[in-house]
């Protein structure tokens, strides 16, 4: 028993990286790991490869999960984002680390994912974030290699077409984000703009249970005025700078209520997205959990 829960203790991270990419929710990914576990302990006799083992429990629970989540984000009011997650400030700092992040667990990659058919995102998530060889992945989908080398392939693809450029250094974003929050709080539209792209655009996720925008709004001027226009409600909020799956980000706060968690793509020192994330429910516990 001891053994066994080592084992699966050991690769516990990986397992909540694999169903939190798949599913885009912490409290989902962390279902799958209990219902895993369940499914480890239940194993009678050696196992050649626990890794590849478990990987493959995880990976067709969150298949069978991601059926039910498809229905409830069809009636999802306004945009749907991922649950955000509190990254490692450590990990950001390397570059090589960042860059591997923001492939897989960037805002704008968990929603890239989300046009991926269920297998193409499951093919996704074991090579390009974990590693896993092709016959590893065959395997574990009960797919013949050259399908799932196929899959692979016009995966990747889609994703890296669509995946915009990210600023790697560290300096850069928090400057950038400490001066788009001065500017946003002092509702100075001309100071946005500036730190804006032309084509940025922001969405905004409230679940239908708290002010949001319900669609995204593009363009740098109508962000600006749009910022300009809440930023009288900012007052006794304190926003601090975080790092938000993987990328710069801010927290925003007030008497020690989380309201809302931001993340911002970056690309030649201006912001490119916006990611704003204050549906409660999936701020609640905001975990900082290792899901490399």
């Amino acid at each position: 028993m001891t053994d066994r829960l080592g084992v699966f203790e050991e690769h516990r991270p990986m397992l909540l990286g694999i169903a939190y990419r798949m599913l885009g929710s912490v409290a989902d990914a962390e279902d799958i790991v209990q219902d895993a576990w369940l499914r480890w302990d239940d194993v009678t006799g050696p196992v050649a490869d626990p890794r590849a083992y478990l990987a493959k429990i995880v990976t067709n629970l969150s298949l069978n999960r991601l059926g039910s989540a498809a229905v409830r984000r069809e009636s999802y009011v306004g945009s749907w984002l991922p649950e955000p997650l509190l990254t490692s400030p450590d990990v950001a700092e390397d570059v090589a680390a960042a860059e591997s992040l923001a492939n897989s667990l960037s805002m704008a990659v968990l929603v890239l994912l989300e046009s991926l058919s269920p297998l193409e995102r499951a093919v996704f998530v074991l090579k390009e974030a974990f590693g896993f060889p092709y016959p590893d992945i065959a395997e574990a989908l009960d797919r013949s290699e050259a399908a799932v080398r196929q899959v692979g392939h016009r995966a990747r693809a889609h994703v890296h077409a669509r995946r915009p450029r990210f600023e790697a250094s560290e300096e850069v974003g928090r400057r950038v984000t400490a001066r788009f929050v001065a500017a946003s709080m002092g509702g100075d539209i001309n100071a946005v703009m500036e730190l804006l792209a032309p084509d940025v655009t922001m969405w905004s996720d409230g679940g239908g249970k708290v002010r949001a925008a319900l669609r995204p709004i593009t363009g740098a001027e109508k962000i600006a005025r749009f910022l300009a226009s809440v930023a009288g409600g900012f007052g006794g909020f304190e926003m601090r700078y975080a790092h938000v799956n993987g990328g710069p980000g801010v927290v925003m706060s007030k008497d020690g209520v989380l309201e809302s968690v931001t993340g911002l793509d970056i690309a030649d020192g201006r912001i490119t997205a916006i990611w704003l994330i204050r549906n409660p429910d999936k701020l609640r516990g905001l975990p900082q959990l290792d899901l490399m």
